[in-house]
């Protein structure tokens, strides 16, 4: 293939070079690239809408193309933990074709996964979904609907589990076409909502109806609008009764909420995100209201920014700060790790990234007005950690919970609270403001990390807040301590507050890392400045 600038074979724009076709479908072509100005392994997606594609004439290509083309543009203003990132889009006048620079990312897609190792389970599915409906919500509430939402456009990131909605290649502004596009069926008819079928507008309500046979998908392997034909397809999709997988379980008051055919009556973003969050926090199937009209202005969400999830929610701590979110009640803070995905193999799927980031969340809700600010309650969840920590008060100046029998360790720049083996350590830092604030703090440390970690590798520097103020999360896997030590994890999350910035992180060996989470939970949900 040759491509961009001065003749250079598989030179895009004089700086994507293009290596392995990794993916295609009916909109493109993924290659993976590098690109050779930042030194980066990219995803280059070749649009197909050229004016030599056979059947297609001149005009309509170059009409499909310009839409193509301004709906990646909205696409790439969408920056959420969950959403593909697109880096740049490129028009060839030369050659008349059109490409999207991607993110790579390292992993199969969840359809792959289901197709090779079978169903997920349903803590699993629901980790998968609340990743997916927070994506959602930011899309729709920027005038976005994705329109294909299928496992197949579903990255897993190996060795992370990071979700990563992908192709939005179709996506619609509100008010667009909905169910043709040049006279061809746009999306995947076993995940396409009834209203669509009918050639009504479609709405955010018909890609939740999609994250409803999703879940249905992943937890039995299969649609339950699977049929031998596109007309079976239509006619279970519009009229046969609607059969969720018993392997559902606990999720089914969530899937049944999630496929109704009335959109109107149809589970809603915010009230999805509590189900799911209830589930993972209780194991128990979460009780739902009585399907109304949908609204979802009077529901807590937690904010677009914290949709970064994985392990499971444990202890009452968090399980009782839940209850209050589900409440809508006073202000609550609670950092939610949920199950890390397995491993979803080496493949390659709608794009790789060598850098895989581990993602964590300190998720503030609070209705107190503006939501600025530390939340009340802060300092009694200090005074009554969870089972199995104490509260300390540090001479440095703050309190937080640590488990027991971890004992306390300093230097000049940091405290340490390390486990009896010492393979797991809770530390805190205090200096003076630096300039950037959390996120330049943090970015240049993951810059200079092969310095200062040795074998430094899947570093990630994530913004995000922390009570409500701007904080920056910071996660990377290293050597040990010693040759021959294992591997270690290290959760770093970095805020301003009072005048100084806090860093608080915890660092263990990777087969502890579910430890590791609960710690860092915990420090961080338990932490309060003297």
């Amino acid at each position: 293939m040759t491509g961009g600038t001065g003749g250079d074979s598989g030179l895009i724009a004089g700086r994507y070079r293009l290596g392995d076709r990794v993916g295609r479908g009916g909109m493109g072509t993924v290659w993976q690239a590098t690109d050779e100005l930042l030194g980066r392994q990219v995803a280059v997606k070749v649009l197909h809408f050229g004016g030599d594609e056979p059947g297609v004439p001149t005009a309509d290509a170059r009409l499909r193309r310009e839409r193509a083309l301004r709906e990646a543009r909205t696409v790439a203003q969408l920056v959420h933990p969950h959403v593909i990132v697109v880096h740049d889009i490129v028009e060839d006048a030369g050659t008349g074709l059109s490409y999207i620079i991607m993110e790579l990312i390292d992993g199969d897609s969840l359809a792959d996964r289901i197709a090779a190792e079978g169903p997920v389970d349903v803590r699993e599915a629901a980790r998968i979904g609340l990743a997916l409906v927070g994506a959602l919500h930011m899309a729709h509430e920027r005038g976005v609907l994705h329109r294909d939402l299928k496992p197949d456009n579903v990255l897993l990131e190996a060795g992370t589990g990071r979700v990563v909605l992908t192709d939005f290649g179709i996506a619609r502004l509100d008010g667009g076409t909905t169910i043709t596009d040049a006279g061809s069926f746009v999306g995947s008819p076993e995940y396409t909502a009834p209203e669509r079928m009918e050639g009504r507008a479609a709405g955010p309500a018909s890609d939740l109806w999609s994250l409803g046979v999703l879940l249905c998908t992943a937890v039995s392997g299969e649609s339950p609008f699977h049929r031998d034909s596109l007309g079976g397809v239509l006619c279970a999709v519009m009229h046969d009764p609607i059969v969720p997988p018993a392997a559902a379980g606990p999720l089914l008051p969530v899937v049944r909420r999630l496929l109704e055919r009335d959109p109107e009556r149809r589970l809603g973003a915010a009230e999805a995100e509590r189900l799911l969050l209830a589930f993972l926090a209780t194991g128990l199937a979460p009780e739902t209201a009585p399907p109304c009209p949908a609204t979802e202005s009077h529901v807590p969400l937690v904010p677009r920014a914290m949709r970064l999830r994985f392990g499971g929610v444990r202890g009452a701590l968090v399980a009782s700060v839940l209850v209050a979110v589900m409440a809508g009640a006073g202000a609550a803070t609670a950092t939610l790790f949920l199950r890390d995905g397995e491993r979803a193999g080496d493949g390659r799927a709608g794009g790789r990234t060598d850098a895989a980031p581990t993602r964590t969340v300190t998720s503030t809700v609070s209705t107190r007005p503006g939501g600025q600010g530390p939340p009340t309650g802060t300092a009694d969840a200090a005074r009554t950690p969870p089972p199995g920590y104490r509260r300390v008060s540090d001479p440095a100046g703050f309190t937080l919970a640590v488990p027991e029998g971890y004992d306390r360790s300093a230097d000049d720049s940091r405290v340490a609270y390390l486990s009896p083996d010492k393979s797991i350590r809770i530390g805190v830092r205090q200096q003076s403001p630096v300039p950037g604030g959390p996120l330049g703090a943090m970015r240049r440390a993951h810059q200079k990390g092969p310095e200062t970690h040795p074998g430094y590798r899947a570093g990630k520097v994530t913004r995000t807040t922390h009570n409500g103020l701007a904080a920056a999360l910071w996660v990377f896997v290293g050597d040990g301590f010693e040759p021959g030590d294992e591997d270690r994890h290290t959760y770093d999350l970095c805020w301003e507050e009072g005048g100084l910035m806090y860093d608080v992180w915890v660092s263990a060996p990777v087969r502890l890392q579910d430890d590791a989470k609960r710690h860092f939970d915990t420090a961080l949900d338990s932490f309060v400045r003297d």
